[in-house]
């Protein structure tokens, strides 16, 4: 499913459930989708693809109309918060995710790291059992050479 279906369907559901009076901190699920899909729709435009089957016109047009779609149903939201919970809420709820974002972020960044030091630990032992080998080898071939078992 597109990214910006993603974010309308959310954003449908978190509308009917503050209409029907549910709490803000209910719809949690709805709001995480709807933020990820437009933080989806926002990466898809700024990539700027292009695809072979489709003008660049066409193309830009379509991720900027996806773009804007996604920027009113983040502002809609804004307004829903700040009406329900305050604009505090909303500051901390921008916050929070721009916190979280980060630590994501970062931890990707280790997890890279230890990976990479991982396969360099990896090839590091793996060089010193060939060299090992290797020698072995060598003393083997020379002490057969030298007793004429060869």
């Amino acid at each position: 499913m597109e990214p910006i279906t993603t974010a309308v369907a959310a954003f449908s559901a978190i509308k009917a459930g503050v209409s029907a009076g549910k709490e803000i901190a209910s719809l949690g699920k709805e709001i995480g989708k709807m933020f990820d899909a437009i933080d989806d729709v926002k990466n898809q435009h700024n990539k700027k693809k292009s695809s072979p089957f489709r003008s660049v016109n066409e193309e830009a047009l379509d991720t900027f109309m996806q773009k804007q779609q996604a920027q009113d149903m983040e502002h809609n939201l804004r307004e829903i918060i700040i009406y329900t919970r305050g604009l505090s809420a909303w500051q901390e709820l921008i916050r929070l995710r721009g916190q979280i974002r980060e630590e994501r972020k970062a931890a990707e960044r280790a997890a890279k790291k230890q990976r990479q030091e991982t396969i360099e630990a990896i090839a590091l032992w793996c060089a010193v059992v060939f060299g090992i080998v290797l020698v072995c080898g060598l003393v083997v071939w020379g002490y057969m050479y030298r007793n004429n078992m060869l």
